[in-house]
């Protein structure tokens, strides 16, 4: 009697490599192709051209010529950039905090649910924000103002003499009002939405423990929104170290205050468009770039880390 095999199935092909010039080696490419185009072109090219201006410098014989890093060596020698570069901390230093203090009180009040109107309150706070900075500062400089604004008036109404907030002691104390008043609305909305998406289970769990407004806050509201924190304070130390807007703005008002080098930025925009400085303009660009960098990854580390 025969007896019958079961079938042996046959062992499948590997699949053969895919051919060179397969487009679907080239997919992921056209998705990304456009953004690596427009990043190259808006944020590396820039960046590469700066550089090589910095190591370029204009001759009174010899038009262009290259000097190296000459140009560095007199940026770090340069008392009127370091001072810039001082004044900024310590706008830094003081301004961002207090800023960053208020926008985070006011996200909590709207957050406790105590607050009535808070809509209203959110959009109220939040409207400076909307204001452009030029019609911001205008306004602020023409309230400083001892003979015409809103400080004047109140020493002549009162027979008061209120400081000189445009003199150089307090001009920089102004301009982080101005800036402070600008910003609280756009930092307070980026930690009233971090506290919007804490989980309410947190919350429960915090009242049947018989936890208070002021634990549920340290233990559970700051914590969650930590990253939010971080991202707020690494946009602040950039904006404080490309402050510009209020200064150039201010100083038709306080030209005895306002210097051309009162900031980075101002002195880097007085160098290339007044002084026709355009190399060493870039290489102090470059400078503010790179402390900029190193401060705001330093701030990030230290925020992001675990138990900090």
């Amino acid at each position: 009697m025969t007896t019958l095999q079961p079938p042996v199935a046959a062992e499948p092909r590997p699949a053969p490599p895919p051919a060179k010039g397969d487009r679907r080696s080239w997919t992921g490419w056209g998705f990304i192709g456009p953004f690596v185009a427009v990043f190259a072109l808006v944020f590396l090219a820039p960046i590469a051209y700066s550089i090589y201006l910095s190591l370029f410098r204009d001759q009174l014989i010899g038009g262009n010529q290259f000097v190296g890093l000459d140009n560095y060596t007199r940026a770090f020698q340069d008392d009127a950039f370091w001072s810039a570069v001082g004044r900024v901390a310590l706008f830094l230093v003081v301004q961002v905090p207090i800023m960053l203090g208020i926008g985070l009180l006011v996200a909590l009040a709207l957050d406790s649910g105590r607050l009535y109107g808070k809509s209203f309150f959110r959009i109220t706070i939040f409207l400076p924000y909307a204001v452009p900075a030029v019609v911001a500062t205008l306004m602020w400089g023409f309230m400083y103002g001892t003979k015409y604004g809103l400080v004047g008036d109140i020493n002549s109404a009162f027979g008061v003499t209120l400081p000189d907030l445009l003199s150089p002691g307090w001009v920089l104390a102004s301009i982080g009002n101005i800036v402070t008043w600008e910003f609280v609305g756009y930092n307070m909305l980026i930690f009233y939405s971090a506290l919007r998406v804490i989980p309410t289970s947190l919350y429960e769990a915090a009242e049947i423990d018989g936890a208070g407004q002021w634990r549920i806050i340290s233990s559970i509201k700051l914590p969650a929104i930590r990253g939010a924190l971080v991202i707020a304070t690494i946009f602040s130390i950039i904006g404080s170290f490309q402050l510009f807007n209020e200064p150039s703005i201010l100083r038709p008002l306080a030209l005895n205050s306002i210097t051309t080098d009162y900031t980075p930025n101002f002195y880097t925009y007085s160098l290339s468009f007044n002084g026709q400085q355009h190399n060493y303009s870039a290489t102090v660009a470059i400078i503010m770039g790179v402390i900029t960098m190193i401060v705001a990854y330093a701030v990030q580390l230290r925020g992001m880390r675990k138990g900090a």
